[in-house]
């Protein structure tokens, strides 16, 4: 039965969640989300957003409030109570297996039986070719998911909720690994579903894309709402005035680099996984001092193997690095370290911070070995207290003092303290891989702008960032790598489109060797008519 059109898709009325640490998460909050609109939720990190659609899915439960879905008072106890009243989320990391296929995947939890026993294979491959066709979301039901582009990831796990019966679809961050075309290919389908009349809650941190695709959109700050506002009807500007507090910079203004001699220079790099597949083919480019040099790609074409090989997380199979002519392949992290490498690693819990430590104590790890810090067997814990502050303030932290453990901190500001440590420690060089993923616009502004401020004084850059506009605005020059290889090298990214940048990153494009910098980008380019040849 259709549901009365006067009724809301979902109200949520007075939602509270206080977690144990005290953090009060929401505060009070109304969400409302009509019949067929795609909705946007947005706010920084730490905002109450997230917390907010995990009480709708079931996930946590509120301190206090209510929740109607089509009208009728609900009470979710789990994720499985709410898919029985036709919600589904599609998280920012992929729920799927990736040795199944598409098919298989589809079906887990509800899988066809033949005989009441065996698995009905046949059958799952024809509902996911079924769905796939009837909601515009081309799939192979037989390709394992290992082997799929992140596109087609994206829409198996929309497949996924629609199977389950869903009607009312959350989407956490849906275009963070998404190319321009992939995304634009998204932004059909999903208004072809709205359309349909299925309701779309749009979770995102990326301003224009909520101006171009959704129809209405609510905005949090600090656990509370700011309001409901129809999206034609307010800027980019006026959104992030509302999620910040203040007047947000949403374009950089970089200005021209001066490059000097090569910081880091990467020759003929191979690399073969544990499954055997070749993730990197004899890549190869320098980066210079005062520039930024960009690495573009679909996620799974190589980025994530080539910082692993910088920063002495795998062993390449051949090929040389030198940081400052010195080689530096099979050194240890605290060598590298003492070379001049910083590094800001994407996955900022596992490889940034250690989380139930307190601020100081993260922000100390690199250098409490210095003579200003440590005075033999001990620490000298007011110079200790004095950096940290001091760190604490430079970097914009928002926390009750050092002493506060790094998990009770947002998102953002866990960022900033690893971008505090690894900025502050006079680096020659510094990779900086996905340094804005997931965080809120306030803190992306600042943490681009200390790097853009870093490189302008001399420093190298290495950015790897699947976020178009940030791999664009920074970089001074770009390398995109499709399957491994470098398949197209620009030495100036002022011209460069995103359009073009995703044909390259989709493999529809290369480049040829020459065109490439004969193997060799940036060592002819980005170089000062009268400075000393490289």
């Amino acid at each position: 039965m259709e549901p009365a059109k006067n009724l809301n898709a979902v109200e949520m009325r007075g939602i509270t969640m206080i977690y144990p640490n005290g953090i009060a998460a929401n505060q009070n909050v109304d969400f409302d989300v009509r019949h067929g609109e795609i909705h946007a939720l947005m706010g920084e990190n730490g905002a109450g957003k997230s917390t907010l659609v995990r009480i709708l899915f079931g996930l946590e439960q509120p301190e206090s409030g209510e929740i109607f879905i089509n009208g009728e008072k609900v009470k979710f106890s789990s994720p499985h109570a709410a898919i029985a009243k036709g919600i589904g989320m599609v998280h920012q990391h992929f729920m799927l297996v990736p040795s199944l296929t598409v098919a298989e995947n589809m079906v887990l939890g509800i899988e066809p039986k033949r005989a009441g026993l065996f698995i009905d294979y046949a059958r799952a491959h024809a509902l996911t070719k079924e769905l796939s066709e009837k909601y515009s979301l081309p799939v192979e039901s037989d390709a394992k998911v290992a082997d799929i582009p992140v596109g087609m990831k994206q829409k198996v796990e929309i497949l996924k909720a629609l199977a389950r019966g869903a009607k009312i679809l959350i989407l956490d961050e849906p275009t963070a690994v998404l190319t321009t075309q992939e995304t634009q290919e998204l932004f059909k389908q999903l208004k072809l579903l709205r359309d349909q009349g299925f309701t779309i809650i749009f979770i995102s941190h990326k301003l224009h894309e909520v101006k171009e695709l959704t129809d209405r959109i609510t905005i949090m700050r600090g656990g509370k709402s700011m309001g409901v506002y129809e999206t034609a009807e307010i800027s980019e500007q006026g959104i992030s005035r509302l999620m910040v507090g203040r007047d947000v910079v949403l374009t950089l203004e970089k200005g021209a680099a001066a490059p000097r001699e090569t910081v880091l220079d990467v020759k003929n790099l191979n690399y073969t996984n544990e499954w055997g597949k070749q993730m990197l083919k004899n890549v190869s480019f320098s980066v210079r001092k005062g520039s930024i040099l960009g690495v573009a790609g679909v996620e799974g074409n190589g980025q994530s193997e080539l910082v692993k090989m910088l920063f002495d997380f795998e062993e390449p199979d051949s090929g040389r690095v030198t940081l400052n002519g010195v080689d530096i392949l099979n050194k240890t992290q605290h060598q590298l370290r003492d070379l001049g490498l910083s590094f800001i690693p994407e996955d900022r819990m596992t490889y940034g911070v250690a989380a139930a430590a307190k601020i100081e104590d993260n922000l100390i790890a690199d250098r409490f070995r210095q003579k200003q810090f440590n005075a033999g067997p001990l620490f000298k814990t007011s110079a200790i207290d004095a950096e940290s502050d001091r760190l604490i303030g430079e970097y914009q932290v928002l926390a009750r003092s050092r002493n506060q453990r790094v998990q009770m901190l947002s998102g953002g500001n866990i960022q900033k303290v690893v971008v505090a440590r690894e900025f502050s420690c006079d680096p020659a060089f510094i990779i900086a891989d996905q340094p804005t993923r997931g965080i809120d616009v306030g803190a992306t502004e600042f943490i681009r702008q200390k790097l853009l401020e870093l490189s302008r004084q001399g420093i190298g850059v290495l950015l790897v960032s699947a976020d178009l506009s940030e791999v664009m605005e920074l970089s001074d020059s770009l390398i995109i790598l499709y399957n491994g290889e470098i398949v197209a090298y620009f030495a100036d990214t002022s011209s460069l489109t995103d359009l073009e940048m995703g044909e390259y990153m989709l493999g529809l494009k290369k480049q040829s060797p020459e065109e490439i910098g004969g193997g060799r980008p940036c060592l002819k380019t980005l170089w000062n008519p009268g400075s000393e040849p490289y």
